[in-house]
């Protein structure tokens, strides 16, 4: 039984959905990429069977270079322990025209793409409604007992709270040290920039959608932890396209969410320290489409099958902020 109140955190529906195999701010592997690309992708395309939607779009991301320093440190990556992911070709034409290239060029990172994360949710919600294992409501912690596994008329052998970044308003696991980053997203209508598939990225990322539509984002704010877009993070990501691309396009949505981050930058799994069938499945945080399936999973063994959790992931890491 999955318990939910939608319009409560919307960080999954306003984001784009990329998943991207490489960090750039030190061009090394995202964590555990090797192993989580490709259960990501498996499952991914098991619901694309199961539900007979395209889930998944397969794109390079071309990254945009600012400074012959990162053309020297991208080459000498992709000949070495990032050639799955880096090609180590360094292009300076093939782009559309209205896009800012200079002269130290551009490359692309493989294996990249985005999961349309709208399609997604709403196949899983259909599911769960038609098979009556949705209930749309507020988790009433006051009508919780964690040691009865009991909430109203609905008892449980195990209870998983998967509430992002509200995570902090749970009286069981506010203590868990999380590090929430709002993010917000523009929806744009450009008819002339002829991107077709790929994403462009320049300390910002543009992937077209349809219909001369695309995403552009993303800010990051840990102060102003809301839902509501703002002025200010509008001209952000307005002043980030600038140095992408010199055209404008019509703003056609305005969105924002709150990324779920742990202060490690790690997922947080496991059980509560006094409730040993209540757990905690969150901290995807700005990874969440890649990480999600491999830690669900995860998680799940841990607790049908009593397989160890990974220590970088495993909640007991916080112990010492556990207040009985």
């Amino acid at each position: 039984m999955v318990i939910d109140e939608p319009s409560l955190s919307a960080s999954s529906r306003v984001a784009a959905g990329i998943w991207n195999p490489v960090v750039f701010k030190r061009l090394t592997k995202s964590w555990m990429v090797d192993e989580i690309l490709p259960f990501m992708l498996e499952f991914y395309q098991a619901q694309e069977k199961k539900f007979g939607v395209q889930l998944l779009q397969h794109r390079n991301i071309i990254k945009l270079f600012s400074e012959l320093q990162e053309v020297n440190l991208w080459s000498k990556r992709a000949t070495h322990d990032m050639s799955a992911y880096l090609d180590k070709e360094i292009l300076a034409e093939g782009l559309p025209a209205a896009v800012k290239l200079l002269d130290v060029g551009y490359a692309k990172v493989l294996r990249a793409g985005n999961l349309n994360l709208t399609l997604f949710l709403n196949a899983v919600t259909n599911y769960l409604q038609s098979n009556d294992m949705y209930l749309i409501e507020k988790f009433d912690f006051s009508a919780f007992s964690p040691s009865h596994l009991k909430y109203k008329n609905i008892e449980a052998k195990y209870v998983v709270f998967c509430e992002g970044h509200l995570i902090s308003k749970n009286p069981l696991f506010k203590y868990i040290p999380m590090k929430p980053a709002k993010g917000e997203v523009l929806t744009l209508q450009m008819d002339n920039l002829k991107l077709e598939r790929d994403i462009l990225n320049k300390n910002a990322f543009i992937m077209p959608l349809e219909n001369n539509l695309f995403k552009v984002g993303a800010t990051y704010n840990w102060n102003d932890l809301s839902d509501s877009p703002t002025e200010e993070g509008k001209q952000e990501l307005l002043s980030k396209l600038n140095r992408i691309t010199e055209l404008e396009g019509n703003i056609v949505r305005h969105e924002a969410g709150v990324r779920p981050s742990v202060i490690d930058r790690r997922p947080v799994l496991g059980s509560h320290p006094a409730f040993k069938s209540v757990y905690v499945f969150n901290g995807m945080g700005t990874k969440g489409v890649m990480l999600a399936p491999f830690f669900a999973n995860h998680l799940i063994e841990h607790i049908t099958l009593n397989k160890n959790l990974n220590k970088e992931v495993d909640i007991t890491r916080f112990n010492q902020f556990f207040v009985n």
